[in-house]
């Protein structure tokens, strides 16, 4: 094993925590973000930081050059656009969260699963959301997440053989940045319908996601793990 792992999104929210956690195993961590000037881990030298927008799907065979072999991938990066009605959605603000939410994972599963078939090992978790399961009022990052979710199923029955796990989680509102996006109004209605009361933190939803990149059984392969607390029992 490389002990090598590549964070989409991690320079902050749930991805930061994620990398904080790898830090605690002495991984070798690559950080993928769009703005580094408030991370707070820039002087750690297990980390390498690579500024890149996801929506940039063309350049991403040479964003994997550079990255170059993990044997854990964390496609976490992800944003939605509330403030779009689906009847007047934007074509470039369509194509853009489609882009990062959807098809640069794919890509990325695609590009990077190359060298871990030829390892016989990988770990591959990706970071949906509720919205893929029961819909959102931004149209298109419930599609992107549904499609996410999708996307795990087929790429890990195409990749187990291979020794290659791939999962999801599908969190319901994380206390991060995001939230600015969501009215005040529909956060007050979501948490009515959460066990506890509240959001979840981004601490809580690292720790899925690593023990999905680490310690869960190979068994466990093209799951989606709700993180929902009741507020989407099934």
């Amino acid at each position: 094993m490389l002990n090598r792992v590549l964070v989409t999104g991690g320079n902050k929210g749930i991805g930061l925590e994620v990398v904080k956690k790898f830090l605690a195993i002495d991984y070798d961590i690559v950080v993928l973000g769009r703005d580094f000037s408030k991370f707070p881990l820039k002087d750690n030298k297990k980390i390498t930081m690579i500024e890149y927008d996801l929506s940039n799907i063309d350049d991403l065979p040479n964003l994997v050059k550079q990255v170059g072999e993990i044997d854990t991938l964390i496609n976490n990066a992800g944003y939605m656009q509330p403030k779009y009605s689906y009847e007047n959605y934007p074509k470039d603000a369509k194509e853009h969260i489609m882009n990062v939410d959807l098809y640069a994972p794919v890509e990325l599963m695609t590009l990077f699963s190359e060298d871990m078939k030829k390892r016989g090992y990988g770990r591959i978790v990706n970071t949906a959301s509720i919205a893929g399961q029961i819909g959102h009022p931004d149209i298109w990052y419930g599609i992107a997440k549904a499609g996410l979710i999708n996307a795990t199923k087929i790429f890990a029955k195409v990749l187990g053989s291979y020794g290659i796990v791939v999962n999801c989680i599908a969190p319901s509102p994380v206390e991060t940045e995001m939230q600015k996006d969501n009215s005040e109004e529909r956060k007050a209605e979501f948490k009515k319908t959460v066990v506890s009361g509240r959001f979840a933190e981004p601490e809580e939803a690292a720790e899925v996601i690593f023990w999905l990149a680490t310690n869960c059984p190979e068994y466990v392969n093209g799951t989606t793990i709700d993180f929902n607390n009741c507020s989407y029992p099934r």
